[in-house]
């Protein structure tokens, strides 16, 4: 492998138009290639970011010799074949979220990612986000005595349209898979992995979710009220409530550079961390440099944790009346 990291993308969107913006913060990686299954969306992304070569199918960037990693950003259903295919030809993977479509797609992913050895991350940057990270080390360091409670919201007004991958169940549409996993992982960062799910929700016409509140119980009383929406918006906030304080993370907190440190009877402390770049780039560098060092997974976004949450996502699913289903071809 070179001593520059190459990464191929696949499923040049909306998503994967904002994270190829981030590498020239990132050193020592550089985005050679891009696949798409439409030979002319794959060109037009290549010649907006200067990408070498454009490939007109998955099954060619995965076969590509020269990329090392691959940035799966296509709809969730194509996640598990696109990632089977590439560990089985020894391709790092970034896999957006939600991971897959379903928990036993997940499930055959990361087994297959521990049989290879080949490193393989849910890009869920909120984890690498500064500010995040500075959350993380307060509650380690017991700024808010244990953690009890989690509160986090994300919601977005979108009109119904059938035809829009949002509200589309065979290309992994509704609340949980785009937005829900944030404010799932989110509480499973802080507080593990819950005992028992509680969802209730409604769904659009097409069978997707639109909506859902998620009650998770993590044991010993300690629980996450959870909050996802497409038919109507939410602040997208989080608060984690401990014994002898809280923190509060504005909104956007999935992508914060700010929090708010209450400790009991003190003042509020705010605490700002900005991203580099447009806040993409952390969980770049956390891949090029697992990597390079030759680990199979990242200790911030660990595998277990992404099945965890895709768990979690699956229940809530299966009580709302959601069937989501891999595709079954690498395309």
């Amino acid at each position: 492998m070179s001593a520059e990291i190459r990464w191929g993308v696949v499923g040049p969107g909306r998503i994967a138009d904002k994270v190829v913006q981030d590498f020239p913060v990132v050193d020592g990686a550089r985005v050679v290639a891009v696949a798409s299954r439409s030979a002319e969306r794959a060109r037009a992304f290549a010649e907006r970011h200067g990408i070498d070569r454009a490939h007109g199918s998955y099954a060619d960037v995965v076969a590509d010799p020269d990329v090392d990693v691959l940035y799966v950003a296509t709809p969730h259903p194509q996640h598990h074949a696109l990632a089977l295919a590439a560990l089985r030809a020894g391709k790092a993977l970034l896999v957006e979220k939600a991971f897959t479509a379903t928990t036993a797609g997940a499930h055959e992913v990361v087994d297959l990612a521990r049989q290879t050895g080949v490193f393989t991350m849910e890009a869920m940057w909120t984890r690498f986000q500064p500010a995040v990270v500075a959350l993380r080390e307060l509650v380690a360091d017991g700024a808010i005595g244990e953690v009890r409670s989690v509160q986090a919201d994300l919601g977005v007004s979108r009109e119904y349209d059938p035809a829009d991958r949002l509200f589309d169940l065979a290309l992994g549409g509704g609340a949980l898979l785009d937005l829900g996993v944030y404010v799932v992982s989110f509480a499973q960062m802080l507080l593990g992995t819950p005992e028992r799910v509680v969802a209730a929700g409604s769904l659009f016409p097409s069978g997707a979710d639109a909506e859902a509140s998620l009650l998770l119980d993590h044991g010993d009383g300690r629980t996450s009220t959870l909050m996802t929406s497409l038919r109507n918006a939410l602040p997208g906030q989080a608060r984690v409530f401990g014994t002898t304080g809280w923190i509060d993370v504005p909104p956007r907190f999935h992508h914060p550079d700010t929090i708010v440190l209450h400790r009991a009877g003190a003042e509020p402390e705010t605490i700002t961390r900005r991203p580099l770049g447009a806040g993409y780039a952390h969980e770049l560098i956390e891949v090029t440099e697992g990597v390079r060092a030759g680990r199979s997974e990242s200790a911030v976004m660990p595998l277990a944790d992404t099945l965890a949450v895709q768990t979690v996502l699956g229940e809530a699913a299966e009580q709302l009346g959601v069937r989501h289903a891999e595709a079954p071809e690498l395309g």
